[in-house]
C-alpha cells in the first residue's frame, strides 16, 4: 500500500464507520498532531480517542474527494485535497455538511500499515466574508 492508498483507505474506514486511530504513527514523544473542523489533538493517545469518539457518536458520512494530490519522497508523503464531507452526530440528531480543505504529512513505516499520517489538517473552505 502507498500513500494514496492510505489516504483512500482512510476516506473508506470513516465512511464504514471502522476505527480510525490506526492510520496514525505511535509517537512517544507526541509529535503526531490532527486538526479537524473544531478540534486539536496532538499525540498518539489523544488523536486515537478523538477518533474513537468521533466513531460512537457519528454516523451515515459522505467523504467525496475531489481532488487528491499525493507526493512521495524517501520514507516520506504529503498531501492535499477538496473534500465534501458529510455525517450524522448520534447525540444531537443533527446532520452537518462541510466543503472541506485537507492537507497532512505520511511517514513510511515498517508496521502493519506500511505508511501512517503523522499529521493532517481539515478545515472548511467556507467564506468567512470580507
Amino acid at each position: 500500500m502507498n500513500a494514496r492508498e492510505t489516504i483512500e483507505a482512510y476516506y473508506a474506514a470513516l465512511r464504514a464507520g471502522e476505527p480510525l486511530g490506526l492510520f496514525f504513527a505511535d509517537d512517544g514523544d507526541r509529535s503526531v498532531v490532527k486538526f479537524g473542523i473544531s478540534e486539536r489533538l496532538v499525540g498518539t493517545d489523544a488523536v486515537g480517542a478523538g477518533l474513537q469518539a468521533q466513531t460512537e457518536t457519528t454516523t451515515d458520512w459522505t467523504v467525496q474527494s475531489h481532488s487528491l494530490r499525493v507526493t512521495e519522497r524517501e520514507g516520506y508523503g504529503w498531501f492535499s485535497d477538496d473534500v465534501w464531507l458529510c455525517w450524522t452526530d448520534t447525540e444531537r440528531g443533527s446532520r452537518h455538511e462541510y466543503d472541506t480543505r485537507w492537507s497532512g504529512t505520511l511517514e513510511a513505516t515498517d508496521g502493519e500499515r506500511p505508511w501512517q499520517f503523522v499529521g493532517m489538517h481539515v478545515s472548511t473552505a467556507d467564506d468567512i466574508g470580507e
